[in-house]
C-alpha cells in the first residue's frame, strides 16, 4: 500500500518534502501514522510496505530520507530487521517503533544503528515531527562526516602517489626548464597510471620520460609510480635506450596485476652540445617541437608497448636535429583522446596543434595551463582521462 502527500496542512512553504518509508504490516497503526504525520505539519510523501521484501523493492527504485520501521514484520523482526534496513539503505535515517512491553528494544536498535526510536500509543505529533527532522539531520550530517573523510583519505593517497608519479627533477648543471602537469581524468579520482620524470645523468645529457600505464586507479597508480623509480634508477646507473625499456619491461611483467596490463611510455634524451634529441617510442607518441615558426610533431620510428609481448625489445631510436631557442613537449593521450567541440569526433594530434597555434605567446607554465584549459573546455566531461604533460624549454643562443 502506498500513498502520496504533498504537503500536511499548516506546513511551512520553505520546509523540505520528507520522503519516508513505513515498513509496517498492522494496516491500523499504519494509518494512525499517516494520521499523525498530517498532524505534524510536516511536508512529507509517505510510502507504506507491508514486509521486507516490498521494502526492498521500494529501496531499490525510490529515493527515501527516513524509515519508520516496525520491529515485528512476517519475514523479519526485532534487530535483524534493522539490520537488514541498514543493510539496504546504509545512509537514510530509521526510526524504529516499538510496542509498550518492549522496553529494551528501542535503545537496543538505536545501539545497532537506528537514528532514534518511538514507542506505539505514546507518539504525538509534536515528538513526531521532531524525531523525523532530527533524525533525517543526524543521517544527512553521519554522511556528509563520511564523504568529507573519504575526500580525506583520497587527498592523502594522491599526495602520496603524486610523490611517486611526479617527483621534482634533477637537475645539476642544465639550463633547461622544466614544467610538469598531472590532472587524474575525473576531479575526485585517484591518480591514474601516467607517470614522468627527468634526470640529468653523470655524462651531462638530459633524460625524460613520460608514461601511461594501461587502465585507472591504484594498481595502474602503483604500477606507474615503480615503473618511474625504476626509470629514474636504471638512467642513473647508466643503462640508456633499448636496454631500458628491456629492463623497464622485465620489471612491469614482474609486478604487474595480469598479463593484460602493458603501458607506453616515450624516452627522450637531450644533447644541448650536440643540439639533438634522441627519442625510443614504446607504443607512445611523439613529442611536440615548438619553435619561433610554431609547433609541430616530431616524426619518429615506433615501438612496442612494454608488456604486449614481451622479449620483442623492437624500439628503434630516432635522432632528430634541435634548434638552439625551443621546446619540446612529451604528453600522454588525455591531452588528445578529449572531444574537438562537435560530439562524435576526438580532437587528435591535427587538433591539438591547431589548437596551439591559435594561443597567445606566454611563459612555459603558462601556456601549459592554457593547452589543458583549452582542450578540457572543447571536451566539456565527455571522455574522461588522466593527463600527464612534460615540456622542457631551453636557449643555448
Amino acid at each position: 500500500m502506498t500513498a502520496a502527500v504533498a504537503a500536511a496542512p499548516g506546513a511551512a512553504s520553505d520546509e523540505p518534502v520528507y520522503r519516508i518509508l513505513l515498513i509496517e504490516d498492522d494496516e491500523g497503526d499504519a494509518l494512525l501514522v499517516e494520521e499523525l504525520l498530517h498532524d505534524t505539519e510536516l511536508r512529507f510523501e509517505l510510502t507504506v510496505s507491508a514486509t521486507l521484501a516490498a521494502a526492498r523493492t521500494v529501496l531499490a527504485t525510490s529515493p527515501v530520507d527516513c524509515i519508520l520501521l516496525d520491529l515485528h514484520l512476517p519475514d523479519a523482526s526485532g534487530t535483524a530487521a534493522l539490520t537488514a534496513v541498514r543493510a539496504l539503505a546504509p545512509h537514510t535515517a530509521v526510526v524504529v517503533l516499538t510496542g509498550l512491553s518492549e522496553a529494551r528494544a528501542g535503545t537496543e536498535a538505536m545501539a545497532a544503528g537506528a537514528q532514534d526510536y518511538l514507542v506505539k500509543g505514546m507518539v504525538v505529533a509534536d515528538v513526531l515531527r521532531r524525531t523525523v527532522r532530527y533524525a533525517v539531520y543526524r543521517s544527512q550530517t553521519e554522511r556528509a562526516n563520511i564523504e568529507a573523510q573519504a575526500v580525506r583519505l583520497r587527498a592523502e593517497e594522491n599526495a602520496r602517489l603524486e610523490r611517486g608519479l611526479l617527483p621534482p627533477p634533477i637537475l645539476d648543471t642544465s639550463r633547461v626548464t622544466v614544467t610538469t602537469r598531472y590532472l587524474p581524468g575525473v576531479t575526485t579520482a585517484l591518480l591514474g597510471g601516467d607517470f614522468l620524470d627527468v634526470v640529468e645523468g653523470d655524462d651531462g645529457l638530459l633524460h625524460a620520460v613520460v608514461g601511461d600505464v594501461s587502465g585507472h586507479g591504484p594498481d595502474a597508480a602503483a604500477l606507474g609510480v615503480l615503473l618511474r623509480i625504476a626509470w629514474r634508477s636504471l638512467v642513473l646507473g647508466g643503462h640508456r635506450g633499448g636496454d631500458l625499456l628491456h629492463l623497464m619491461e622485465r620489471i612491469l611483467v614482474a609486478e604487474r596485476g595480469g598479463p593484460s596490463m602493458f603501458a607506453t611510455c616515450t624516452l627522450l634524451t637531450l644533447d644541448q652540445n650536440a643540439a639533438t634529441a634522441t627519442l625510443h617510442l614504446a607504443g607512445h607518441h611523439e613529442p611536440l617541437l615548438t619553435t619561433a615558426e610554431g609547433t609541430r610533431e616530431l616524426t619518429a620510428t615506433h615501438g612496442i608497448a612494454l608488456g604486449l609481448l614481451p622479449g620483442l625489445r623492437d624500439w628503434p631510436s630516432t635522432v632528430v636535429p634541435l634548434p638552439a631557442n625551443a621546446a619540446l613537449t612529451l604528453y600522454t593521450d588525455g591531452l588528445t583522446e578529449g572531444h574537438n567541440g562537435t560530439m562524435g569526433e576526438r580532437l587528435g594530434v591535427e587538433g591539438l596543434l591547431t589548437l596551439i597555434g591559435k594561443l597567445p605567446p606566454t611563459d612555459p607554465a603558462a601556456h601549459v595551463d592554457l593547452v589543458i584549459q583549452e582542450t578540457h573546455a572543447l571536451n566539456a566531461g565527455r571522455h574522461t582521462d588522466d593527463l600527464a604533460v612534460l615540456r622542457l624549454d631551453w636557449d643555448n643562443r
